[in-house]
């Protein structure tokens, strides 16, 4: 199987992503700077925190400009998903640009909690090998207090107060908002069915 790029952005799923890729049967390769990119056939971009911090240690690693030119199917995970994205509201941040649109923090409402956190459903919204054996209303495990908005690259929405891309997909580029790698069965194959992924 091809060789896996997990990117070190010092979020706290890095390891449990890196046992999940590992159950798979993935050889996982570290990386924490352009140089550990080379000869990857997979990247994973995961990610717990903040957008500010997280693009600046992006750019301390020197990565913000070898992931926007990468060649081969990148996955981003929670944070790394909205890092795809042109611009974050968490600190007003430049984002990485990849996929259009903006990400905005969720708002809270009656019986609607922010930070969301914990199991919902997902709700599909077109056809993508990224779903393939993936049933319908499948549940995962999200936390997060910002998303993105439903655009035409939203491959699964959620409703948490209103609905947000779960799954994401425009070329090359892939985005998952929940935890596959704290999502059971619906987290696993979403994970194999990136890493079977052939777009280019």
């Amino acid at each position: 199987m091809t060789e896996v790029a997990l990117i070190d952005a010092g979020g706290a799923n890095f390891g449990s992503v890196r046992f999940a890729l590992e159950r798979l049967g993935v050889d996982v390769r570290l990386v924490r700077d352009e140089a550990g990119l080379a000869g990857a056939g997979r990247v994973i971009l995961p990610g717990v925190g903040a957008a500010g911090p997280a693009m600046q240690r992006l750019h301390a690693q020197g990565l913000y400009t070898p992931l926007r030119q990468l060649q081969v199917p990148l996955l981003g995970i929670c944070l790394g998903m909205q890092l795809l994205f042109e611009r974050s509201e968490e600190a007003d941040v430049q984002t990485l640009g990849l996929i259009p649109g903006i990400v905005r923090k969720l708002v809270p409402a009656t019986g609607i909690r922010v930070p969301h956190m914990g199991w919902n459903r997902l709700l599909p919204l077109r056809a993508s090998p990224l779903l393939d054996g993936i049933a319908e209303r499948s549940s995962a495990y999200f936390v997060h207090s910002y998303a993105a908005p439903i655009n035409q690259h939203t491959v699964a929405a959620c409703d948490h107060g209103g609905l947000f891309s779960a799954v994401v997909e425009h070329g090359r580029y892939f985005g998952a908002q929940y935890h596959p790698e704290r999502s059971g069965d619906t987290g696993a194959l979403l994970l194999h069915n990136f890493l079977k992924s052939t777009s280019a």
